[in-house]
């Protein structure tokens, strides 16, 4: 819990999204433990400041749907097992997470009894209420949409603050940074200009859900070591999309 000297922090409960290729590494495919366990050092940073804080994992590491359709896979079954794929993205999330004594939930949209949790928004708010760390796994448990739509809709029926969106970039820029050298990040940009300049925060359905519901977007580098403790210190570098 944060002490008497420590300010607030920014949130008191946060979603945080990050994609499943941020789970493997340098390698090239699947899970890199050591990866795994240095995101679930960050998630016990915030989590020891008192932030209540859920999960969405994706699945691009081990299966992406929208690659798998556009090899002559029907989309449907692409993205049933993308979804298959977070969850055990999920699970080693929680073992890392447990590992370092924090009581951690995977809850699934395609139910899994043996596994994990199915999904009852209820059981989910009280989880955070105690103070475990819950992951949604499976997306929204339907085709067509993406583990980015998923985090927003379960951030919104958590009743979460604000959504954080862990990259390998510290924020949005105008252009790539990786291949231009005179991009500009954004201090703060609205979902409207996410939208209209293509900018890959999120994918629109996201955006657009984010929006509806004035739910305040913040991007940052997963691999800037405590950045995610940092922002809701009130500090380090990041892009808030609003």
């Amino acid at each position: 819990m944060p002490s008497d000297t420590a300010p607030a922090p920014a949130y008191s409960r946060v979603m945080l999204k990050i994609s499943g290729e941020a789970l493997m590494g340098d390698q090239g495919y699947g899970l890199h433990p050591p990866t795994v366990e240095r995101i679930a050092r960050e998630v016990q940073s915030v989590h020891s400041m008192g932030v209540e804080i859920c999960m969405v994992i994706g699945g691009g590491n081990i299966f992406r749907g929208l690659q798998g359709s556009a090899q002559g896979m029907e989309r449907a079954t692409a993205d049933y097992m993308g979804m298959l794929a977070t969850v055990m993205n999920a699970l080693a999330m929680q073992g890392a997470l447990e590992k370092l004594g924090i009581h951690t939930r995977v809850i699934s949209a395609i139910p899994m009894d043996q596994v994990c949790e199915p999904y009852i928004r209820r059981r989910a708010v009280r989880h955070l209420e105690k103070k475990r760390v819950v992951i949604f796994a499976a997306g929204t448990g339907n085709p067509y949409f993406t583990t980015d739509t998923a985090a927003t809709l379960r951030a919104n029926e958590m009743n979460c603050q604000a959504i954080f969106k862990g990259t390998k970039v510290d924020g949005v820029y105008d252009k790539d940074p990786v291949k231009h050298d005179d991009a500009t990040r954004y201090d703060t940009i609205s979902y409207d200009d996410v939208l209209a300049q293509h900018l890959g925060v999120m994918d629109a359905s996201a955006i657009a859900l984010a929006r509806e519901n004035d739910m305040p977007i913040i991007v940052f580098s997963l691999d800037e070591p405590g950045g995610f403790k940092g922002i809701l210190a009130g500090e380090g570098t990041y892009t808030k999309v609003r």
